[in-house]
């Protein structure tokens, strides 16, 4: 299981010897999948480009937090009335698995949500903040595709999903139930279930210890930490014990 940005391409720039890692390990029949915590790209989107930079990607072998939050909303709270904070590609694939939105501010009652979804939303307002904090006082219940507090942008970063939870707890008193993207198990369910393969014969491979590591921690994943992302090897040195890998490897290149 390979994480995406830091881990196998940074931006538009593939990380040297990723294509190669990639080829060799399908060569030998060992199964391969990408997992990207960022709601703001389909499946599609995300094998296009892997596609396009090297490494042909079917889009099943896509995870995306927006993909397994999708999935359990329509298995786990069939028929609910989900207000989603998050984009445009989000709300299509929720629909295309059957989730139930409601439309918000101005077109429903905050009273007629059961679920409120926060996400990365760059298009958030201060009347669907609003709506959202009123549906939660009414006892709709919080969940996320992902918890992670910013995103890493080109010159710096921008608040992501973890900032919308944050501000939602704290204004309404509720107190988010589960989130589906990394380090969530959720997630590695559905990784697995696509490798068909249990969990101690997997290894995932990405750069954040906050979430890659330990998600490989909590699920019994062997967990490899790279230093192409986030990362440094001075971090390393720092980590607690549920976040800590069992391999630190320069870049994904060193696999072989």
């Amino acid at each position: 299981m390979f994480d995406l940005d830091g881990t196998v391409y940074l931006g538009e720039r593939l990380i040297p010897g990723a294509d190669e890692v990639i080829r060799t390990l399908r060569r030998h029949g060992i199964g391969v999948v990408f997992l990207s915590n960022k709601p703001l790209e389909s499946r599609e989107s995300y094998a296009a480009k892997l596609t396009r930079l090297g490494i042909p990607t079917d889009p099943e072998d896509v995870i995306t937090s927006a993909y397994v939050t999708a999935e359990h909303l329509a298995r786990a709270h069939p028929g609910a009335r989900v207000y989603a904070l998050g984009e445009e590609v989000l709300a299509r694939i929720l629909r295309q698995a059957g989730v139930v939105l409601v439309p918000g501010p101005g077109r429903c009652d905050p009273a007629e949500v059961d679920l409120v979804l926060a996400s990365f939303d760059r298009t958030l307002t201060w009347e669907k903040l609003s709506f959202a904090h009123q549906a939660l006082r009414r006892g709709a219940r919080l969940v996320a595709t992902n918890p992670d507090p910013t995103c890493p942008v080109e010159g710096g970063d921008v608040p992501d999903a973890g900032a919308i939870i944050a501000a939602l707890e704290t204004s309404s008193g509720a107190r988010l139930e589960w989130v589906a993207g990394k380090p969530s198990e959720l997630m590695v369910q559905a990784a697995l279930q696509r490798l068909g393969v249990e969990a101690a014969e997997t290894a995932l491979v990405g750069d954040r210890a906050q979430t890659d590591m330990l998600m490989a921690r909590r699920s019994g994943v062997t967990g490899v930490l790279v230093l192409t992302g986030v990362t440094t090897r001075e971090d390393t040195a720092r980590l607690p014990a549920d976040r800590r890998p069992d391999y630190v490897l320069s870049s994904i290149a060193e696999l072989l």
